[in-house]
């Protein structure tokens, strides 16, 4: 595994752990000013309202667990296909699991570290449970 496959390995814990402690702004810092999510069944979403999805999530426990299918580096730019599942549970308690691909494009910047610049999520619903 060459540094910078490590790099975006650690780069996706980095991400989950963030997300699970619900620090929003090192999972602003792991993507680009200019970044594209691209989910199913909504227009393609930037930096900016993914902040204030993150803020509507307050008090929602969300973890995941990532299973790095491929990684290709090519330079300052790479791509990664992910099997994610992401359980969430809201305030509630009513638990929602998503799982599925993603397809990432990601860009080293002048510093080194590499973020996120495109995202494909094609994450669906795998359950809902009752606690």
């Amino acid at each position: 595994m060459t540094a910078d496959e490590q790099a975006i390995r650690d780069l996706v814990a980095k991400w989950a752990a963030a997300t699970r402690s619900g620090d929003s702004a090192t999972v602003l810092s792991l993507m680009s000013d200019d970044v594209l999510f691209m989910t199913s069944g909504q227009e393609p979403f930037g930096k900016a309202a993914f902040a204030v999805a993150s803020q509507n999530m307050k008090g929602f426990q969300i973890d995941s667990t990532s299973d790095i299918a491929e990684i290709k580096v090519l330079g300052d730019w790479a791509w990664m296909r992910n099997r994610l599942k992401v359980t969430i549970t809201p305030p509630s308690g009513k638990t929602m699991i998503r799982s599925g691909y993603t397809l990432t494009i990601l860009r080293k910047k002048a510093d080194g570290n590499w973020v996120i610049e495109r995202d494909a999520n094609m994450l669906t619903a795998e359950a809902k449970l009752t606690p």
